[in-house]
């Protein structure tokens, strides 16, 4: 946020509820007002505040934010939850084109970056997004060293109340169903809203097959998924779904940052594949609230982990393919490739072999690192680097 102030672009930060957002802009005003921002340049408004609910008709909220301009000086102007206000998007723009005017938006729906949006902002905006917590996050904030600590993130997640809260069971399965319900119902609800414009778009209007898909989704994490899979799925469970309802549904679980796509990526050619993407959950806690009891193979929970730790760092994610093995990540920044293999245990000779033969078979000189919770077989193995998967989600 810091060093994009006053730079001539909408700031949007984007992610699921409760990770932070609305946070982080007060923390970004007292951050202004320590640099000698005075209080009649921050203007701010937080749609889910019932104070402000008649500014969710777009015409008001333009003359509201209009008669609250300094002229002269800088004014800052920060919308909480705009994807509340149907056309937000006429607003934000004849607020862009005026002069001392520095805006920052926040939303729990990536389908206001679609659209008009896109179409009227293209290349005059940027996306800040937002995660819970990290594991090194969680940890600072509980306290806890890193092997308790890593046994009760993977138990309860990453979201910022669950992490200072009194965790009991009971109280941490009940703050994560109200918000996986807010945003199952409310969020995609809203996206219907704006969805009223552009009648090519199929409407979202089934909860229960939409939470029945996240389900699946959340039991299948790390594994290859197609819409064919999905819709056979649910036909061995007796619904009949088209193959585009499915993909709508799967479209507005990942645009509410449930869950995240992985598309998987040829390692030898360079180049993105068509087929069978990954798809992995925001916040592991929510996972165990959407499958209670569930016995969960570790090694995906850690894969889950490692993906959204990549994300943070700034990496773009793929799944690899290299000639007839499959790669957990490649992870690309600026042109530069890091090769990941993710393993709860490498101590068996066989899953020891399983995980290196991947990276041996990719032929060029990128990094290559195994990511593992055992701490027997770290180390260098011809350039293959072993890493302790704790030791690695708290390095620098």
């Amino acid at each position: 946020m810091i060093q994009w102030k006053d730079e001539n672009v909408i700031k949007v930060v984007t992610g699921i509820r409760r990770c932070g957002k609305s946070t982080l802009l007060i923390q970004y005003q007292a951050w202004l007002k320590s640099n000698g921002i005075t209080d009649d340049q921050i203007v701010s408004v937080n749609f889910e505040e019932l104070e402000y609910e008649e500014l969710q008709d777009y015409r008001k909220l333009y003359l509201y934010l209009k008669e609250r301009l300094c002229e002269g000086r800088k004014t800052y102007i920060f919308m909480d939850e705009i994807q509340k206000v149907p056309y937000f998007e006429k607003v934000v723009d004849s607020l862009y084109v005026k002069p001392d005017v520095d805006i920052y938006v926040t939303g729990s729906n990536a389908y206001m970056l679609s659209g008009d949006l896109a179409t009227l902002l293209t290349g005059r905006y940027v996306e800040i997004r937002m995660l819970p917590f990290s594991f090194k996050e969680f940890l600072e904030v509980t306290g806890m060293d890193k092997g308790e600590g890593l046994t009760e993130y993977m138990r309860v997640g990453g979201l910022p109340y669950v992490a200072v809260m009194n965790r009991t069971q009971e109280k941490v399965e009940t703050y994560l169903e109200g918000i996986y319900n807010t945003v199952i119902v409310n969020d995609i609800e809203e996206r219907q809203i704006r969805k009223e414009t552009e009648p090519e778009k199929r409407k979202v209007t089934d909860v229960l097959l939409l939470k029945t898909i996240a389900r699946y989704l959340a039991a299948v994490v790390g594994n290859p998924v197609s819409i064919r899979s999905i819709t056979n799925y649910l036909s061995s469970n007796g619904r009949k779904v088209s193959p585009n309802t499915i993909n709508d549904y799967v479209e507005a679980l990942t645009e509410a940052f449930i869950f995240y796509p992985a598309e998987r990526f040829d390692v030898t050619g360079k180049r993105i594949l068509k087929t069978n993407r990954k798809f992995y959950i925001v916040d592991l806690g929510l996972r165990n609230y959407m499958l209670p009891h569930s016995r969960y193979d570790l090694g995906f929970s850690f894969e889950n982990l490692v993906y959204f730790e990549l994300l943070r760092r700034g990496y773009r994610v793929m799944i690899g393919k290299a000639e007839n093995t499959e790669v957990d990540f490649v992870a690309e920044k600026q042109g530069t490739y890091t090769y990941f293999q993710v393993t709860a245990d490498m101590t068996a000779k066989e899953t020891f072999e399983r995980e290196m033969r991947p990276l041996t078979n990719i032929r060029d000189n990128y990094e290559k690192v195994i990511l593992t919770a055992d701490r027997f077989t770290v180390g260098n193995y011809d350039g293959i680097q072993v890493k302790y998967l704790p030791d690695w989600l708290i390095e620098e």
